[in-house]
């Protein structure tokens, strides 16, 4: 157990030390080499995050990390069932991604400037979050200020540490914190009644929230404490690699834009739009120019569905998390998701 105020340099310490030991890992050879050889792409997805990655009632993996990882599956070698799950926490994610021990991370990390210059790099943002408090609904606390004093759990070495530190601080509150190897061993303890609140990615929060058959016994404070870019990730020095990670979230996106959905992409194929055209590899050279088949958008779209789609069907208003779109709405929908255009 760790438990001691004000963490802030220890959390310093551990991020420039993760940073430092990514940037003397050994330099991977070409990841779609070794994609195309194994005949698989390894992800590391979340431990257990409802909505996210997580097991069903028959013992598979499911969630918004597992489609993501599908369809860049779908896009580098035509099917989305050659997929290796590997959950993993912040600190193994973090180290087995330039090893080679996953290809890459479709997990919730939030894109940080430490992290990108550290050796991880950040194909794109899947997700934009923020950070905020869960408390029971019998605590009196119904704002962050009543947190004065409180005991937090968080994960060892995550930016919520830093977050906690940083707003706690400017605000002249007073917290103990207490740290965990990763955010489900975090969200135990504070469900154990061993801290006053959990701070998480917002989402983060609502999907371990739809886990607890007494969750109305639960309640997330009203204000967002940061802004938490969230996106899958690649080793550095895999250029081509990064570049087939980011084009196939922008697929899903560049989709939804379109109209192009998991049922009708068959039929579009057939439009006259030149831009779902290129999308779909009808015209054009832009999966050669990607070192994959130019209709890799197109079976990525057909495997799991456009940016919508995967959101609907795992976090969405009809699922257990409930989520609004929000700043995950397409740009034409006052929300922050945009696609780079396939030209």
């Amino acid at each position: 157990m760790n438990l001691q105020p004000h963490l802030l340099p220890a959390a310093k310490t551990f991020l420039v030390l993760g940073a430092f030991a990514a940037l003397a890992a050994p330099v991977r050879a070409d990841v779609l080499d070794d994609v195309k050889a194994n005949g698989v792409v390894k992800c590391g997805v979340t431990l257990a995050a409802p909505g996210f990655s997580a097991e069903d009632n028959a013992g598979k993996r499911q969630g918004f990390d597992v489609d993501l990882c599908k369809s860049i599956a779908a896009a580098a070698l035509g099917d989305e069932s050659k997929v290796q799950l590997v959950p993993m926490d912040l600190k193994t994610a973090f180290a087995g991604l330039p090893t080679g021990a996953v290809d890459v991370l479709t997990h919730r990390f939030t894109w940080t400037q430490s992290r990108d210059v550290g050796g991880l790099k950040f194909a794109k943002v899947m997700f934009y979050d923020g950070q905020g408090f869960a408390v029971t609904t019998k605590s009196k606390a119904s704002k962050i200020a009543d947190l004065n004093n409180a005991t937090i759990c968080t994960a060892q070495g995550s930016t919520s540490e830093l977050i906690v530190a940083d707003y706690f601080r400017a605000h002249k509150l007073k917290y103990k914190i207490v740290t965990f190897a990763s955010q489900e061993q975090a969200w135990d303890a504070f469900v154990g009644k061993r801290c006053d609140a959990a701070i998480n990615d917002r989402s983060g929060l609502a999907a371990r929230l739809a886990k607890l058959p007494n969750q109305a016994d639960y309640k997330v404070l009203a204000e967002t404490v940061s802004n938490e870019p969230i996106g899958p990730i690649v080793a550095q020095g895999q250029p081509r690699w990064e570049a087939i990670v980011r084009f196939t979230l922008n697929a899903l996106v560049a989709a939804e834009e379109l109209g192009v959905t998991q049922a009708n992409v068959d039929a579009e194929r057939a439009s006259p739009n030149p831009d779902v055209q290129r999308l779909l590899g009808v015209t054009g050279e832009f999966g050669v120019k990607l070192g994959l088949a130019n209709d890799w958008a197109y079976k990525a779209i057909k495997a799991v569905g456009n940016y919508g789609d995967i959101w609907d069907r795992n976090v969405g208003p009809k699922t257990p998390l409930r989520l609004e779109r929000g700043r995950n709405a397409l740009v034409a929908n006052g929300g922050l998701m945009m696609s780079i255009p396939v030209r």
